[in-house]
C-alpha cells in the first residue's frame, strides 16, 4: 500500500489543521494505521493509530484531547484533525499502516509509510 499524507501548514498557537493520508495501491480496510511525528532534531514518535474500523483509537499523552483520528475505508482515506496546536507540535507528520486489524503494541508493527507533511506552529 502506498500513503500520501497532506494538509499541513503554518498555523499559529491555539488554530487548528486537519492532515490527511491517501492509501492507494493493495489497499484493504484490514489494516490498523496511524500518524507519527518527527520534530527538529528529535526521533519520530506515535502520535495517533486506530484499528480497521474506526472503534478503537490511541493517542500520545500530550496530544490527547486535542487531536482526533478517523478513517474512511470506503474512501481509503485516514485524517487527523488537530485542535488547539501548540508550538511543541512543530513536526514532520507521517501517516503508516499495519498489516494487522488491532493496533500494534510495537510501533515496528507499522510496515508501510508515506512521505510526510509539515506542521509548523508558530508562538
Amino acid at each position: 500500500v502506498q500513503l500520501q499524507a497532506s494538509g499541513g501548514g503554518l498555523v499559529q498557537a491555539g488554530g487548528s489543521l486537519r492532515l490527511s493520508c491517501a492509501a492507494s495501491g493493495r489497499t484493504s480496510s484490514a489494516y490498523a494505521m496511524g500518524w507519527f511525528r518527527q520534530a527538529p532534531g528529535k526521533e519520530r514518535e506515535f502520535a495517533a493509530a486506530i484499528n480497521w474500523n474506526g472503534v478503537i483509537t490511541s493517542y500520545v499523552d500530550s496530544v490527547k484531547g486535542r487531536f482526533t483520528i478517523s478513517r474512511d475505508n470506503a474512501k481509503n482515506t485516514l485524517s487527523l484533525q488537530m485542535n488547539s496546536l501548540k508550538p511543541e507540535d512543530t513536526a514532520v507528520y507521517y501517516c503508516a499502516a499495519a498489516k494487522t486489524l488491532f493496533i500494534p503494541s510495537d510501533n515496528r508493527g507499522f510496515d508501510s509509510w508515506g512521505m510526510g507533511t509539515l506542521v509548523t506552529v508558530s508562538s
